[in-house]
């Protein structure tokens, strides 16, 4: 049974940042729990009790709240917590697996003297329905999705102090923390047991692998080199910046800029690299492992040794006066980062070691995703910068970052060089595909196939390559890749996240005047919103003066996030207008080259642990509790009918059917609808204003290769709760892909449990 929370009743929302209050979201569920708790309280007294619930749940949300995570509801002893609910950064799994790692050693500082508590703790992702008007602390709002049952289960396998994961969270946390797998989880349900992991600790950083050869960035490589060269022989500091969104190859630029400028002009260059890691450890930690990787020294290494080695790492760049002081500094920075006061010393201490280092020969001061990095760590450089400017030193420095970072830097006209790197071009990406689909062991051939679906991107270039299966993903989009869209749609703002959404449910070209309709927006309002969106790159003008979604990914993810209630309502919206329209339904994608509808294989089964979306109906009516009508539209202008996604059979072009079922799902409860909160928009619970007979159904015109989507929201729904992150920068694949042929015969629609019947 699914775990959720039922709420009656919501109060409307007008001033939401995003005006849909429900979005399919893939989300991370932690489970906290006591080990032991009744034995525990039974031993105590009711005021020592009182004391220890207060410093027990007021230590786990103090932690929740420091890694952004949202308190969903307390269960007894039990804490219940989603990261990337309301916003994803991209690292929701990494945010809930470190809040689990700080729960356990945070409760063994904090609790009351002589007072020792276990916890467990479990950590799953996956797809949920999650309300955002409610999203706060305590709002005990509602995300429901089999991923919420999978999290408790883990919780419950976790050995006390433990923190387990599943295997979409291992995924997407692999080379952040440490891991080991468990044995395999026995859940009641599911055929197969579950893959489980338990972690043990953050990871140190490890320089990634990089295999074959670097497709389509020469003249980025070259220019950058070039900057590098001109520091050198002029002895005056250049600032490089690698500019890029997440999965253009920026780390990889940097890698192959390490190797290719490893001399100049007979002069070796010393590179000192560091890499910027997601919440890093401390505002300098980056700064620590530059310091590690020059001196040669491991974290496994005894304090003397590290520094001896730091000691002689310095020799000959500092008087031999400091030389013992400056080693002992640079020791108590490595091994406390967080220490304010020793970070301080270190970072001066290591900024003189580095200007020596650039007075003896040419020095290269590269860091990864500084973006990421706190102000103090680009404090740092700025004064390096500075200093080596004054001293007339060969050093540059070279950092990564994404577009809509700006870094300010004073007084360095003409010697600051942005050298960004668009998307890869037609046939760069094919090469590029091919390689990679040759080193999975996978035909060529399929390169032509996903070269539309990539955009451009080498990171969505791996993923699409090794996973042979993305099709049964939520909204046919490998987990990296969705990761990233997901981070990229949760920094814009309501009004602009609506407008791509909206345009992405349309599935084709779209003028501003449909947008407006399908939006309920007065004429006129989306258009500045649409050029935004084009100035961002998300969108793009189209021949006939509409606007169309950039990226084949984005418009996947975007439609997929919409509930099916919205999309219905989009389709009654075009066709009350009486426009020709189709709604692109959760799950299905854009046609292929061979004219038809892609469905992904995920429909009506579980995937990445999240919910098993409910089969769309054949036919339009009423849902239970739901009066709006659903509109289905299938198959291509002049041809048969296809598939609804997880219905077999169908019905003819043009043939209307309309039956009106009722009753409950399959656990018997209520199924509640609610349409979102665009205006015109209300809850379409029964006797509201959007309530229509049972019979009243409204057609929709044919557009080619595209499925109109059924409303049957599932379970019941209602506010979560928390803040969404304040920072800005997934499933196992399936085998098997469904497909809606718009050519194939139709057939009678089977009966579907829990749904209701309507005809396009």
């Amino acid at each position: 049974m699914l775990i959720t929370t039922p709420v009656g009743s919501r109060e409307a929302v007008t001033a939401a940042r995003w005006p849909v209050p429900e979005e399919r979201r893939t989300v991370t569920v932690l489970f906290a729990d006591i080990v032991g708790s009744t034995g525990l309280v039974e031993r105590l007294d009711p005021e020592d009790v009182r004391a220890l619930q207060q410093a027990y749940f007021g230590t786990v949300a103090a932690v929740l709240r420091r890694w952004h995570g949202v308190v969903e509801k307390y269960v007894g002893d039990a804490v219940m917590a989603l990261f990337g609910a309301h916003g994803s950064d991209g690292f929701d799994a990494y945010r809930g697996v470190r809040a689990g790692l700080e729960i356990q050693a945070a409760l063994d500082r904090r609790l009351p003297a002589g007072t020792r508590l276990r916890v467990r703790v479990g950590v799953a992702t996956g797809e949920v329905l999650v309300d955002l008007a409610g999203t706060r602390d305590g709002g005990h709002g509602a995300a429901s999705g089999a991923v919420i049952t999978t999290a408790a289960r883990l919780q419950e396998y976790a050995p006390p102090g433990g923190v387990v994961v599943c295997a979409a969270t291992r995924r997407a946390v692999a080379g952040l923390v440490e891991q080991r797998p468990l044995a395999g989880m026995a859940v009641a349900g599911k055929a197969q047991p579950l893959d489980v992991w338990r972690v043990t600790g953050v990871a140190r950083h490890r320089p990634p692998r990089h295999h074959g050869p670097l497709v389509g960035r020469r003249r980025e490589l070259a220019t950058a080199g070039e900057e590098i060269a001109r520091a050198v022989r002029d002895r005056r500091p250049r600032w490089i910046s690698l500019v890029g969104p997440a999965g253009s190859g920026r780390s990889r630029m940097l890698h192959e800029l390490v190797q290719a400028v490893s001399t100049v002009d007979g002069a070796p260059v010393r590179w000192c690299v560091a890499h910027c890691p997601p919440f890093p450890d401390g505002e300098l930690a980056p700064l620590a492992d530059m310091v590690r990787a020059v001196a040669g020294v491991r974290g496994t290494h005894p304090p003397e040794t590290v520094r001896r080695r730091l000691a002689a790492a310095l020799d000959g760049l500092l008087p031999p006066a400091r030389r013992g002081a400056a080693a002992h500094a640079l020791a108590e920075f490595l091994a406390a980062p967080r220490d304010a006061g020793a970070a301080a010393r270190g970072a001066e201490v290591w900024r003189e070691t580095l200007l020596g280092l650039a007075a003896a020969r040419p020095v290269v001061v590269a860091v990864d995703d500084l973006d990421r990095a706190a102000p103090a760590l680009n404090r740092f450089l700025h004064r390096l910068f500075a200093a080596a400017s004054e001293r007339g030193l060969p050093l540059a420095v070279v950092a990564t970052h994404g577009p809509g970072w700006a870094d300010l830097l004073p007084g360095a006209a003409g010697r600051r060089r942005r050298v960004p790197l668009p998307a890869l071009g037609t046939v760069d990406t094919g090469r590029l595909l091919r390689h990679l689909l040759d080193r999975a062991g996978r035909p060529a051939a399929r390169a032509a196939a996903l070269l539309p679906l990539v955009g451009g991107s080498p990171a969505a270039a791996a993923a699409y390559a090794a996973t042979p299966g993305a099709d049964g993903e939520p909204g046919g989009v490998p987990e990296p890749v969705r990761r990233l869209v997901d981070a990229r749609l949760d920094r814009l703002d309501g009004e602009r996240r609506a407008v791509l959404m909206a345009a992405a449910a349309r599935g084709a070209e779209v003028p501003a005047a449909t947008v407006d309709r399908m939006l309920g927006w007065p004429a006129g309002r989306a258009e500045p919103a649409l050029r935004a969106l084009v100035d961002a790159g998300l969108l793009r003008r189209t021949a006939a003066g509409g606007y169309a979604v950039a990226e084949p990914a984005v418009a996947r993810v975007a439609a997929h996030r919409l509930p099916r209630a919205v999309r219905a309502e989009f389709t009654r919206r075009l066709g009350d207008a009486g426009t020709a329209a189709a709604i692109r339904p959760a799950g299905v994608v854009a046609d292929d080259a061979g004219g038809r509808a892609a469905c992904p294989a995920g429909a009506g089964r579980r995937s990445g642990g999240g919910a098993r979306p409910a089969p769309v109906p054949a036919a339009t009516g009423r849902t239970p509790g739901v009066s709006s009508p659903v509109a289905v539209v299938v198959g291509r202008a002049g041809a048969g009918a296809g598939r609804p996604v997880g219905v077999s059979g169908g019905a003819p072009a043009g043939r209307a059917r309309a039956t009106a079922r009722t009753g409950g799902n399959r656990a018997g409860r209520a199924a509640r609808g609610r349409l979102g909160l665009f205006p015109g928009l209300v809850d379409a619970l029964p006797g509201g204003p959007a309530a229509l007979s049972a019979g009243q159904v409204r057609r929709v015109g044919v557009s080619v290769g595209q499925v109109g989507p059924a409303a049957v929201p599932v379970g019941q729904v209602g506010p979560v709760g928390g803040r969404p992150p304040t920072v800005g920068p997934p499933r196992p694949p399936h085998g098997g892909r469904a497909r809606l042929d718009a050519t194939s015969a139709p057939a009678r629609p089977r009966r579907a449990a829990a749904s209701v019947g309507a005809a396009a």
